[in-house]
């Protein structure tokens, strides 16, 4: 096997720290509280509106969606609310039987109007309101709810990616009766389904749930609560490693998994896999001169990704160069044909030279700017400092805003910048989610460029209501080219995973999303 496959091959959570793990009960302890460390802070409580690990990590306990992803089977799915679902012959009309006994944490219960007014606010979000990821539900045409207990999704075409989006993590069922009430309810107050009522958030130190005893599933969860504390660099490191913690369930940089292993040897359990996640350079195509390709595509050839994922993944996370898709998907463009792309040139010297000259060609030989990025220092600052250096390289100054991330997000989303670190990539190993980064602003705000681009949008409803795989991965990779080629917004270097966690939690599986696996429903602690 060539070398540039193995590079791209799953890795399996590794077996040498496993004995301790191995020898631990086999049989679900209930009780016990999961302490865990998130690196940053949600900006606000509302599932629909957030896009960061942040928000997922605290919150999601407190909700339920209409199914899941099993974390043991990636990427199948399986019910949340839903008791059962159909689908009909031609992939246009889903209907879903909810569950019977499904309580809300202040005791009403649920029903279809909920599921239909929640996924309303999605596609159509009222004023104050901003979805991220109307696009990827763009299909749903109309949703009836014909009794209490059931719920039918009309399409208006059939979308390849359907099922798995009734799975999406970001997708909180609400009450109907709160959001008709006020339509930003959510955003400040926790009112869900989930395993763990809400019991306290203290900004900058903690977030706290506790069991909910009239939960859906008998005997679910296992868990007594769960306390996730709000620390990033040394101090979360030092929690992980001194056991005051059990998890940090985004990942942490090799260094930290090599201190974690040499200190606590078999109490500690490590997976590590291609993570589908991203770091994307975003140009505001609103601003001059970014509003020209040439300067874009300038500033994307003079990136040299294999170098950069060469030297970054020995200190961070950042380790695989890859297009729009995760590098090892099927529908990734291989290495040979992403090397002929714009941008992905092994021949940087080449690749420079001609940045220059597009530079000169657009009359903006001597650019300067401001790089919009995140404070946290892995991988987002180092991909910073790479950045800045090779634009240099070219005669390019660019300086650097390091912001939180509610302060990032909102920068994003008013357009309050020149030139930004974003990241791409969802749930879901899926073109639908995926491309949506790239779909004219207009269809979709989670394009932070704010571009328009008619061809991109037709390929990207091309693929949507393709279900011939061969012919979907063709039209993703015209996409792709176009897009690579417009430069509203490029991929940097795809991310690896390193998760660590204590020996004593079960019931929470690995896989390549960071958003996946959060509920707690199945986690489960031995017992000191």
């Amino acid at each position: 096997m060539p070398a540039c496959g193995r590079r791209l091959l799953p890795l399996v959570a590794l077996a040498a720290f496993l004995p301790g793990w191995a020898l631990a009960e086999t049989q679900p302890h209930r009780g016990g509280t999961l302490e865990f460390v998130v690196d940053n802070e949600p900006p606000n409580y509302d599932c629909h509106q957030n896009i960061s690990f942040a928000f997922i990590h605290p919150i999601a306990p407190h909700y339920s969606t209409l199914l899941k992803f099993d974390g043991a089977n990636y990427p199948e799915v399986k019910g949340d609310l839903a008791e059962s679902w159909t689908v009909s012959a031609d992939q246009k009309t889903y209907t879903f039987k909810l569950r019977p006994n499904v309580l809300f944490h202040d005791g009403s219960k649920l029903t279809s109007a909920d599921v239909k007014a929640s996924y309303e606010r999605i596609i159509a979000p009222p004023p104050g309101v901003k979805s991220p990821r109307r696009a990827a539900h763009a299909a749903i045409g109309a949703i009836e709810t014909p009794d209490p207990r059931t719920v039918v999704f009309k399409l208006q075409w059939p979308e390849a990616s359907m099922l798995a989006g009734f799975a999406s993590p970001w997708n909180c069922i609400y009450s109907a009766a709160k959001l008709a009430q006020d339509p930003t309810f959510p955003a400040k107050n926790i009112l869900g389904t989930g395993a763990f009522e809400f019991v306290e958030h203290v900004p900058g130190k903690h977030w706290v749930g506790k069991r909910f005893d009239r939960y859906f599933i008998p005997g679910r969860p296992y868990l007594d609560g769960y306390r996730a504390t709000f620390a990033t660099g040394a101090p979360a490191l030092e929690a992980l490693e001194s056991g005051k913690v059990e998890a940090q369930f985004r990942s942490v940089s090799p260094a930290e998994r090599d201190r974690l292993l040499a200190a606590r040897g078999n109490d500690i359990v490590v997976h590590e896999s291609p993570w589908l996640l991203n770091l994307l350079i975003v140009f505001n195509t609103k601003r001059k001169p970014f509003d020209d390709a040439r300067v874009r595509r300038a500033l994307s050839l003079a990136i040299d990704r294999w170098e950069a994922a060469e030297s970054l993944s020995r200190t961070t996370y950042l380790k695989f160069v890859g297009g729009i898709m995760r590098p090892g998907f099927a529908m990734a463009t291989p290495e040979s044909a992403l090397a002929e792309l714009p941008g992905f040139s092994r021949d940087i010297r080449a690749s420079r030279a001609e940045a220059v000259r597009l530079l000169a060609e657009a009359g903006v030989e001597k650019l300067s700017f401001k790089l919009n990025n995140r404070n946290i220092a892995i991988p987002y600052a180092a991909a910073g400092e790479y950045l800045i250096d090779a634009w240099r390289q070219i005669g390019v100054v660019a300086s650097e805003t390091k912001l939180g991330t509610k302060d990032w997000q909102s920068a994003l989303e008013s357009g309050d910048f020149d030139v930004s670190i974003d990241f791409g990539g969802d749930y879901f190993d899926d073109p639908t989610l995926q491309l949506a980064k790239y779909v004219s602003a207009d269809l979709s705000p989670s394009n932070y460029a704010r571009s328009s681009d008619d061809f991109l949008d037709a390929l990207y409803v091309g693929q949507a209501i393709t279900s011939d795989r061969p012919q979907r991965a063709e039209i993703v990779r015209e996409f792709e080219r176009r897009a690579l080629d417009q430069a509203y917004a490029v991929p940097f270097l795809w991310w690896n995973r390193i998760v660590a966690h204590s020996a004593r939690l079960h019931g929470w599986n690995n896989t390549p999303s960071h958003y996946l696996e959060q509920d707690l429903v199945n986690v489960w602690l031995d017992p000191r």
